[in-house]
């Protein structure tokens, strides 16, 4: 432990002993790292800072890239490396006018030319005459998160949240679609800034709801403040949607048709005065998706004899998912606007598993071989209504908001297992197990920011929260004989009950803002939750009792700006996890026989420290971020296994384990010219992991690194022409008691645009060179050796169209408030698993 703190000591002290400027210093007045522009970008009708405006340095004669860089949240930027001479200077960002000024004259020995603020003017002609000229940023930093604006990659066109998200710098996605941050599971996914039921119950499959073209921007926010839940122990996912200020109508049209799955997307929008109205719906088939499974669970039983188990199948995948949503909002006066929303979704997939073969071995000898068909059914639909008033006053950046959320998500998960005779033609006898759960959330949020004196330097954050959460599972065994036979309940209540579990948590939070010493800022928060629990069964009480629990939350976020635009961040949070249904639902699931799983409804949640120091720095045209962490969680919820009587592999989980991660990240986007660019990264980390289990029958550790990485490239080939391609790689992931192996994926997509760019048609190809990926999977332990191999078909070819009907134009903008849960391990969703470990 001694030696992992000096590990991050020494991280700190490199990235601290860094240079802030661009360039290294030299006494050679004529270097071209001694001059620089700097300026504030401001919007020309209020004032307000211009954040994140890309600023290029060009030739005076010619469209010739010589510097450039981002502004910062304040609108202010900085250039280095040039030298003196005559430029043109040129801004660009989405919704205003592009700025150009033609006469940049740096003379000799002027080190500093300031140009004060730069007045951009809004828009006012309709979109499709907009013409945004030079390459738009993919990432943007801010102080407490980093942005991945999905708008501008037009390699997910046809695709869902979980494409998108395999291109953000820390975080990963595997091909299950189980997303991990900085190798943590333990996150939590808005929409909007607003949780949902969805998620809550499997992240994976709310991710599959959302389509990639409504996608505007997701944000990684790794340390939270105290206004944020103090659930999510590994950061908070926001993934922003497109919506627009825009006055007029339109109504848009996207279809993308391939191999493996097609989609088609509608949305409307209407805005007229103080009423703002917008009606979507998304629907997405998947299908031909093909596989295979494998597994070899060797056990050593209790009187020391061997049971080896074989297993093969194929399998065949089908979904069927879509998205709906209606909202509207109103501006009462300058100081006041209402906002409500319904949003529908529902996800559908049929998981077959043909001829599963089952060979059982004792001590090498073949005792005898089963062959079964499996079906699951996995059913969800979710709605979620909300209903949210913000107050604003004279004063700036003081706000008063009210917000009210009501989800709801019923979902059945369903398997029936076919067992054959021993000629392997007729169906012997069968086994169903239903299981339908339902969670239902209601939540209030009360909030009021109001700045201290002069408003500039200090604001007081305040507010309260309540989350009423009522989950419910229904389960039930049923056994037949033969293809026809009556199904016959199962009568013992372990295997046949209702489970319900209500939660309410109670908070108040209070946080404070102060810039000191000109450059210098310190956020500092702390919040108290306290949740009450009540569990039972319909048979009867909870075995065990489930204690009321309360828990403080301090969090601290330091930043200092450096020259040039470069800033450095130090952050501390503390934060719990509770666990969700995933892992407390009592329900049996043995759709695989030799493999069966059961929650534990007496878990405690984790409990999480954080650390975090990250950099950020701008070169040319080029920007850099890197960051370290370490991250130390207690009471960790860990599976632990067990073997019975007959070699089956018995799994549940206890509050046994403690984990500890340290690592790095590096990131960096690149503007070649106004029509090349590059985005990459490479996050990696060492994590140990153990389970404090005494008995060395069960005890299990593991340590190792775990490395990934990314790259995205876009061409404007032409004015209309673009072509972008992407690859992400993961290397080999440490668990507990064993590995999962590493994977890669990559894709090529060339678009083209039509009707004055009202309209758009490209050709799409994912992973053209592999025809299968093979994910294999590890668990070693003193009792069990198994190795299971999930086989997957991804290979894909698509075409996607996209058009524009209808007239827009930039109105003024409103602020929006949404309300938060950032709610319960779920891990990175229900389906983590290997597809034959269900």
């Amino acid at each position: 432990m001694n030696s992992l703190l000096k590990t991050l000591c020494f991280l700190s002290l490199i990235l601290i002993s860094v240079r802030p400027t661009g360039y290294a210093q030299t006494a050679d007045d004529s270097k071209e790292a001694n001059y620089q522009i700097t300026g504030t970008v401001v919007e020309s009708s209020s004032g307000d800072p211009v954040a994140y405006a890309t600023v290029m340095l060009l030739e005076s004669t010619s469209e010739k890239n010589i510097s450039g860089g981002v502004a910062d949240d304040e609108g202010k930027f900085f250039i280095t490396g040039f030298k003196p001479g005559k430029y043109r200077l040129k801004i660009n960002f989405v919704g205003f006018a592009p700025y150009v000024n033609e006469n940049i004259i740096v003379k000799a020995g002027q080190k500093l030319v300031n140009l004060g603020e730069i007045d951009m003017e809004e828009e006012s002609v309709s979109l499709e005459e907009v013409t945004v000229q030079g390459q738009r940023e993919l990432i943007t930093e801010k102080v407490d998160r980093t942005i991945y604006n999905a708008e501008n990659d037009k390699t997910t066109v046809g695709g869902d949240a979980t494409d998108v998200l395999r291109r953000v710098p820390m975080l990963s996605v595997d091909l299950d679609g189980n997303v991990s941050m900085r190798g943590s599971n333990n996150l939590v996914v808005l929409i909007d800034n607003k949780p949902s039921t969805m998620s809550a119950s499997s992240i994976a499959d709310a991710l599959k709801q959302i389509p990639a073209d409504e996608i505007k921007s997701v944000e990684v926010i790794t340390s939270p403040s105290a206004k944020y839940d103090a659930e999510g122990s590994g950061g908070v996912i926001n993934i922003v949607t497109k919506k627009n200020n825009l006055q007029g109508t339109s109504l848009s049209i996207n279809t993308s048709a391939g191999m493996r799955g097609s989609n088609l997307g509608l949305n409307a929008s209407a805005r007229k005065g103080k009423w703002g109205f917008n009606l979507g719906g998304f629907g997405r088939a998947g299908y031909n998706i093909k596989g295979g499974f494998e597994n070899n669970q060797r056990v050593t039983n209790p009187d020391g004899s061997i049971s080896n188990i074989i297993q093969s199948s194929d399998t065949r995948n089908n979904m069927l998912m879509g998205r709906y949503n209606f909202g509207v909002d109103y501006e009462i006066d300058k100081y006041n606007w209402l906002a409500a929303s319904v949003n529908f979704g529902m996800f559908n997939r049929d998981t077959k598993q043909d001829n599963l073969l089952t060979e059982n071995y004792l001590d090498d000898e073949l005792v005898n071989a089963l062959m079964r068909r499996v079906n699951t059914e996995d059913l969800s639909n979710t709605v979620d209504i909300s209903l949210n008033y913000t107050k604003t006053f004279e004063k700036p950046q003081k706000e008063f908001s009210i917000m009210t959320l009501y989800s709801r998500n019923n979902r059945t998960n369903d398997f029936v297992q076919a067992l054959l005779d021993g000629n392997f033609e007729n169906v012997e006898s069968r086994i169903k197990n239903e299981n339908a759960s339902n969670n239902q959330e209601f939540t209030v949020q009360v909030d009021y920011v109001t700045p201290l004196g002069d408003g500039e330097n200090q604001i007081l954050e305040y507010g309260a929260k309540n989350i009423l959460r009522r989950v419910n599972s229904d389960y039930a065994y049923f056994t037949a004989d033969g293809a026809d036979g009556e199904y016959l309940e199962s009568d013992n209540a372990q295997y046949s009950n209702v489970f319900d579990y209500d939660q309410n948590v109670t908070a108040g939070y209070l946080s404070f803002t102060q810039g000191f010493l000109k450059h210098y800022t310190a956020k500092a928060g702390v919040r108290y939750e306290y949740t009450t629990i009540n569990a039972d069964f319909k048979s009867g009480e909870v075995e065990g009792e489930i204690p009321n629990y309360g828990v403080l939350v301090p969090s601290v976020n330091l930043s200092r700006k450096l020259k040039s635009g470069n800033m450095i961040k130090a952050a501390y949070n503390r934060r719990i996890q509770r666990p969700s249904l995933r892992f407390l639902n009592p329900n049996i699931q043995s759709s695989n026989p030799t493999q069966i799983s059961q929650g534990n409804p007496l878990l405690d949640p984790e409990y999480t420290d954080n650390y975090e120091l990250s950099y950020s720095t701008y070169l040319n045209a080029t920007s850099i971020n890197i960051s370290t962490f370490f991250r130390n969680t207690n009471g960790s919820i860990q599976p632990l296994r067990t073997v019975q009587d007959d070699g089956v592999i018995y799994t549940t989980y206890e509050n046994i384990g403690s984990e500890q991660s340290i690592g790095i990240n590096l990131f960096a986007n690149i503007n070649v010219s106004n029509k090349l660019s590059f985005n990459g990264g490479v996050d990696s980390y060492y994590t140990m992991i153990d389970n404090n289990v005494g008995n060395p029958l069960y005890n299990a550790s593991n340590e190792g690194f775990v490395v990934s990485g990314r790259m995205f490239g876009n061409y404007n080939i032409t004015d209309s022409w673009v072509l972008q391609a992407f690859t992400f790689a993961r290397g080999r992931r440490v668990n507990l008691q064993g590995y999962d192996s590493g994977f890669g994926i990559y894709g090529l997509n060339i678009n083209k645009q039509f009707a004055e760019k009202k309209g758009s048609v490209g050709f799409g190809a994912e992973n053209f060179f592999t025809s299968e990926f093979k994910m294999k999977n590890e668990i070693v332990s003193p009792t069990i050796i198994q190795n299971s191999t999930n086989i997957m078909r991804n290979m894909n070819f698509k075409i996607n169209f996209s058009y524009r009907f209808g007239k827009m134009s930039v109105a003024p903008r409103r602020k929006k408030k949404s309300i938060e849960n950032e709610d319960l391990k779920g891990g990175g969703g229900d389906n983590g698993g290997m597809m034959g470990a269900q």
